[in-house]
């Protein structure tokens, strides 16, 4: 019979990059030592079987994820690995008051576009790169949305670098998703390997949705007492459908299409076998062009005629505001440090990569000169799609991207290739644990009284060996990723 293989044996540390487990001298980190031992004990065979209980917990729950090809939609589960990642109280309060601190100033930037502009008569943001963002909505002008806040959700996409230091590589305040992702990794962990939580006291991360219930409900419109609040979804071929209803059947509200909603005389109403019922907060997993027929897209089936006219008469509060995507845009990322100096006094907490954009003519030249070097991003794309990562390009693609670059310079921004830091991840093929690179979507809630980030977040993790794109879409997994208590 063969000895059971170890699945610790053959995992090389990268001394180039940084690991998340093992320190330069190649030992296990203190805050790790005793997860390490206690997987250490499982044979490839029993990450095997525990590896497929996931596969399968996710596949009876239904948590999928749709892929977009060229002639097809495909669905997939969601991969998840076992190994959770353990962020250490200290280093996560940098990072719970570094998003929120950009949170905050992003929100003060949207009202300050849409009302007064004085970041741009101030010389801070320059009015061409605002005027020319397609995400930009003129709807909004000298509009207040209700309680004040205009990106009640932010998705902040952050990365752990060679260096140790945390950077934010964007900012995500349109429809951010993965936040049902969080809470189905701590239950499938949870199914799989319960006795781990034992050695451990770790945040919970189900209080999720009662939170963006309540900051919901916070936002409602004037003289509403108890606020009716639905999910809007796309339906059931969205990419994120799964998210929609796991978070409406969460919150106890219901989960809509925009064929079941009606505005008559500027209110909106959801159709019901009882009759007509007043809704007072949409939070809308639709994007601003298909909102409302009567407004943007006439060829959109997805919206509801008349929506804005009813939110512009603060009737209905949709979370988040339309026209939030002005903010970010990848182009204004490169003034969040202004931004947060201009609006809130404070030096910025987290670090920004050193960003270029394409539209100022000496850095595009120096883009055009060091794309081997650049990691080449769309300013106004999701889900990794439309990167180019410079050092994997042949030479007949990057003088492609250059073309491209010349011929719509506004359209994309680069930055250096950031060595995104490395977490053992179990790989089926090899039956062991090898290093992978991940990075962390965190979620903050801006509500009209209060403020909430999730002890948490996504850890994404590209499954592909060397790749740096850790979108589900591109390929990537997730793990669970425990926030321990401050008495550790």
């Amino acid at each position: 019979m063969q000895p059971a293989k170890p699945t610790f044996e053959s995992y090389k540390r990268d001394p180039k990059l940084y690991d998340e487990i093992f320190d330069e001298t190649d030992q296990v980190r203190e805050v790790y030592n005793t997860l390490f031992d206690l997987y250490s004990e499982h044979s490839a065979a029993d990450f095997n079987r525990l590896n497929n209980k996931a596969k399968s917990s996710f596949f009876n729950q239904g948590i999928t994820f749709q892929v977009y090809g060229d002639h097809e939609v495909k669905e997939k589960i969601f991969p998840f690995d076992l190994f959770p990642r353990i962020i250490d109280p200290s280093e996560w309060e940098i990072i719970e008051t570094g998003v929120l601190q950009r949170s905050k100033a992003l929100n003060e930037f949207l009202w300050d576009l849409y009302h007064d502009k004085k970041i741009i008569k101030d010389g801070i943001v320059p009015l061409e790169l605002i005027s020319s963002s397609v995400n930009y909505l003129d709807q909004m002008n000298g509009f207040d949305p209700p309680g004040g806040i205009y990106n009640h959700i932010s998705g902040t996409d952050i990365i752990k670098h060679a260096d140790g230091q945390y950077y934010v590589l964007e900012d995500n305040i349109r429809c951010p998703s993965g936040v049902s992702y969080v809470i189905c990794n701590r239950t499938a962990l949870k199914r799989a390997l319960f006795g781990v939580f034992n050695h451990y006291q770790t945040h919970s991360v189900t209080n999720y949705a009662e939170n963006l219930l309540e900051m919901m409900e916070s936002v409602k419109p004037h003289g509403v007492d108890i606020p009716n609040c639905v999910v809007i979804t796309p339906g059931i071929y969205n990419s994120a459908y799964y998210e929609h209803s796991y978070l409406a059947k969460a919150m106890g509200v219901e989960l809509v299409e925009g064929r079941d909603l009606f505005v008559e005389n500027d209110f909106v109403y959801m159709k019901t076998i009882n009759g007509p019922e007043k809704v007072d907060v949409i939070y809308r997993r639709i994007d601003d062009q298909f909102l409302d027929p009567l407004e943007f897209r006439p060829d959109s089936a997805l919206g509801v005629p008349g929506l804005m006219a009813a939110y512009k008469q603060g009737n209905v509060c949709l979370v988040n505001a339309p026209g939030t995507g002005v903010a970010d845009d990848k182009a204004i990322y490169n003034y969040m440090p202004e931004i947060i100096k201009y609006y809130l006094n404070e030096e910025p907490i987290l670090n920004n990569v050193p960003t270029y954009h394409c539209s100022r003519p000496d850095e595009l030249q120096y883009v055009l000169d060091h794309i081997p070097e650049l990691v080449i991003k769309p300013v106004d794309e999701a889900g990794g799609y439309g990167i180019s990562i410079g050092n994997k390009l042949t030479s007949e693609e990057i003088e492609e991207v250059k073309k491209t670059l010349k011929a719509h310079p506004r359209k994309y921004i680069a930055q250096p290739i950031m060595s995104l830091s490395v977490h053992p991840t179990y790989i089926e093929e090899s039956e062991c644990f090898e290093p992978r690179h991940v990075d962390l979507r965190t979620f903050t809630l801006l509500g009209a009284e209060k403020s909430f980030v999730l002890k948490g977040g996504l850890t994404r993790v590209a499954l592909r060996k060397g790749n740096l794109i850790v979108n589900s879409s591109q390929g990537g997994g997730s793990k669970d990723t425990w926030i321990l208590k401050n008495n550790q």
